[in-house]
């Protein structure tokens, strides 16, 4: 009988959905953290659940050759990346196979993914540094979240993040010790400093300090610091004394630079502040945004949802006869409306509110719009994909940076997942639904994570139209089972 604490060897047979190795023996599917396909290990049982173990490497046997040494110092035990000790043409096709793998398995979608596209930078990716500030035994630390935790890892670089991240680290750490102050603890809320955040716009940097006081000693020194980092930047310090994991407060104050900057990309000047949303890894970001643009045509209006400060929706304005964005966050929707202004896009709207109040309304006023969805990790609320079906709309470019809530937002919109009259969500028989997948497009955005962003295209299928896919799901280096495990968790 298999128990917690017993070492044995195994070999790994496939990878899981979080990227960790899994390997079977005697009955037993094992769940082995940074271990890659075809590696011989001894492992130490961490727990047994049913015919589902968890473990970790005690000794690597037999590496393989796709394992390359990680460049964090505190790989494994922040929080942040998963895939450092995989070659990057792995992680390519561990990620290719996760989308097309999961889409399959929950939300019984069958569709053909192209390789997922490379990033060009592999590392310094990232223009958004976001650092939790707290204490661990009593000492200050500035790092990043362990795995599935709020305990801060401390640590002093971040090879995901550009060269700017290592001396930023060291003057929070600096100004703290010198002016005596405290990271912030979640459980007796003590403490001054919660967050620090870094966006960077070309040569030009929006810096957010999140604080549980409204005025800090010494933010001068910090400032002082701060000036032999940055050539150029803005600085405000963020009130945030509410007990809650939501990074930013309602009250900026701006205590140093013009507090937004301006930036040109595919030809659209734009404006962004401290909590404007941009994705973080903008040479991705730029082709992501280029795919998505070619599927609307010069005669459509297009409705961009979740539309940020507006670099997309103004994208599609610049092709397409018109284009609405829908944005709840206020301040986006001020810099949307800014950047319509700026760039003379007089068939540009923005309209400020939820998606799934500001959608139906505009549907039954634009009928033949193609929509456009690019919702946060939790996917797109079920009453604005009923909106969709019940209006017809003729095509969908969605993006999604959640395989799994993509995989279940797609199943209601080709029919393989069907509402039940309680709510639930059940398998249903596959090419019932009112749209067909033309096309599932993997983006790189976040090299060295679990993450992956996904451009799909969709149609409105015409009567007794059929979708012919063709996946071999043994060429699959995802398994099967870790989905099924993963997701008997989120029950």
């Amino acid at each position: 009988m298999l128990q917690k604490n017993d070492v044995l060897t195994v070999t790994c047979e496939s990878i899981g959905t979080n990227g960790e190795g899994i390997a079977r023996t005697n009955g037993i599917t094992f769940f082995i953290p940074y271990l890659l396909t075809g590696e011989r290990a001894r492992v130490k049982v961490l727990k047994v659940k049913g015919s589902l173990a968890y473990a970790k490497v005690e000794e690597l046997l037999t590496p393989a050759e796709d394992r390359v040494r990680p460049a964090c110092p505190v790989f494994a035990r922040c929080g942040g990346c998963q895939l450092q000790h995989m070659a990057y043409r792995l992680q390519l096709r561990f990620k290719t196979a996760l989308v097309r793998d999961t889409l399959k398995k929950l939300g019984g979608v069958t569709a053909e993914v192209s390789s997922c596209e490379r990033s060009e930078a592999e590392y310094g990716y990232r223009n958004k540094l976001q650092l939790p500030i707290g204490t661990v035994n009593g000492k200050n630390v500035v790092g990043f979240y362990a795995e599935r935790s709020h305990r801060i890892v401390d640590t002093d670089v971040c090879p995901i993040h550009p060269d700017w991240a290592q001396p930023l680290i060291a003057a929070v750490k600096k100004f703290m010790e010198k002016c005596g102050l405290d990271g912030y603890d979640e459980v007796t809320h003590e403490g001054q400093l919660r967050h620090i955040v870094v966006r960077q716009l070309g040569k030009k940097f929006l810096v957010t300090l999140v604080t549980t006081e409204r005025e800090i000693k010494g933010i001068d020194y910090f400032l002082f610091l701060l000036d032999d980092i940055f050539p150029a930047y803005s600085f405000y310090l963020n009130f945030n004394d509410r007990d809650t994991n939501v990074v930013f407060g309602e009250e900026f104050k701006l205590l140093k630079g013009p507090g937004v900057y301006e930036r040109t990309e595919g030809g659209i000047t734009y404006e962004a502040g401290a909590n404007t949303f941009l994705q973080v890894n903008e040479g991705v970001r730029g082709k992501l945004y280029s795919r998505a643009v070619s599927f609307a045509g010069p005669n459509e209006t297009v409705i961009d949802c979740y539309a940020g400060g507006g670099l997309m929706t103004a994208m599609f304005a610049k092709k397409a006869k018109k284009a609405y964005g829908i944005e709840v966050v206020p301040e986006a929707h001020e810099m949307a409306d800014r950047l319509k202004e700026r760039n003379g896009l007089s068939n540009m709207e923005n309209l400020l509110g939820k998606v799934e109040d500001v959608l139906p309304p505009l549907l039954e006023k634009e009928k033949d719009a193609t929509v456009v969805l690019d919702p946060p990790r939790a996917g797109v609320e079920r009453s604005v994909l009923k909106a969709i079906i019940g209006s017809n709309v003729k095509k969908i470019v969605m993006i999604s940076c959640n395989p799994a809530t993509l995989a279940r937002d797609l199943g209601i919109l080709t029919g393989t997942l069907q509402e039940s009259e309680s709510g639930e969500l059940l398998r249903a028989k596959e090419g019932e639904g009112a749209y067909e997948i033309v096309s599932v497009q993997p983006f790189d955005m976040f090299p060295q994570t679990k993450w992956v962003e996904t451009l799909v295209f969709l149609s409105h299928k015409k009567p007794d139209s059929r979708i012919e896919v063709t996946v071999d799901l043994d060429e699959s280096s995802l398994d099967q089972a870790a989905i099924a495990a993963r997701a008997a968790e989120r029950k």
